[in-house]
């Protein structure tokens, strides 16, 4: 049987033991405080991230897509362990140029087939599919398949996000001052989806207690296959979860929950949370 390694990126906000569970391969992208640089899900967790971002007079982060040499590595090691094809699941190409580089990389390995696949999603949008990847190279699937799957179902995903401040997307330049003070004077709690690879916001209710409804809605439909819950340290995460399995009567344990991670966290802030439903295939 054709062996096939399944790698993502830590854009996926996957901790490595969630990849290692799944039998997923991680390759960090990189974040910079000040003069200080860390491999995402390697040097710094999630939860160092947020430490750090929040600390009082801390530099507002840059990051960086993983370099063409790191994924030529993980490439060579993987095939020289034994893998007959590799599926990297990547970070949108809109978002990042990390996908990119991969394929830059892809060239400079000689042997062994290695599939891309340009999820148009991050953080647990990307991991979702990087979970359906690995669930069926476990399976037996052929690397052809996997991907043809992957890019049909990656069409279906939901991801919504709501932010709790306006802050973050002014210091990322997303915004401008003038359009943050306004929005933090109406209570706005603005709604962000990824479209077609690129983040768009998909509402601006006024309050935390409308965001929170319309959420839910944005949420709801079809009947899901996995859902996963990301939050940037929300106090009501636990809330809005048990809300949601109940919206879309999905089991409560058999959600994941995962902290943003370094490559969305700085845009979103603190107190942002969300979901990502894959709907099920009959759903």
């Amino acid at each position: 049987m054709t062996r096939i390694a399944v790698v993502t990126d830590s854009a996926s906000d996957l901790t490595p033991e969630q990849a290692a569970a799944a039998g997923i391969t991680l390759v960090p992208l990189l974040v910079t405080f000040g003069d200080r640089e860390y491999r995402a899900g390697v040097d710094m967790s999630a939860e160092m991230f947020w430490a750090e971002l929040t600390a009082p007079g801390a530099p507002f982060p840059k990051t960086a897509a993983a370099a063409p040499g790191t994924f030529r590595d993980t490439f060579a090691s993987l095939l020289a362990e034994g893998a007959d094809e590799i599926v990297y699941v990547g970070v949108g190409s809109k978002l990042s140029a990390t996908v990119q580089s991969a394929k830059v990389a892809r060239a400079m390995v000689a042997d062994g087939t290695i599939r891309i696949i340009d999820s148009e999603s991050a953080t647990l949008g990307q991991a979702v599919l990087a979970l359906t990847a690995a669930s069926m190279a476990a399976q037996g699937a052929s690397g052809a398949d996997i991907v043809a799957a992957v890019e049909r179902r990656r069409a279906t995903l939901r991801l919504y996000l709501v932010l709790e401040t306006l802050e973050y997307l002014k210091r990322g330049g997303r915004i401008s001052a003038a359009q943050a003070a306004i929005g933090s004077v109406l209570s706005v709690k603005p709604i962000i989806t990824i479209d077609n690879g690129v983040v768009e916001t998909a509402d601006r209710p006024r309050t935390r207690g409308k965001a929170r409804a319309r959420l839910l809605e944005l949420l709801a439909g079809s009947r899901a296959e996995r859902v996963a819950i990301l939050h940037g340290r929300a106090p009501d995460v636990d809330l809005f979860a048990d809300e949601l399995a109940a919206v879309l009567d999905f089991p409560r344990e058999q959600m994941t929950f995962n902290l943003l991670g370094a490559s969305v966290g700085p845009h979103v802030g603190p107190g942002s949370y969300g979901a990502v439903v894959l709907p099920a295939l009959d759903g």
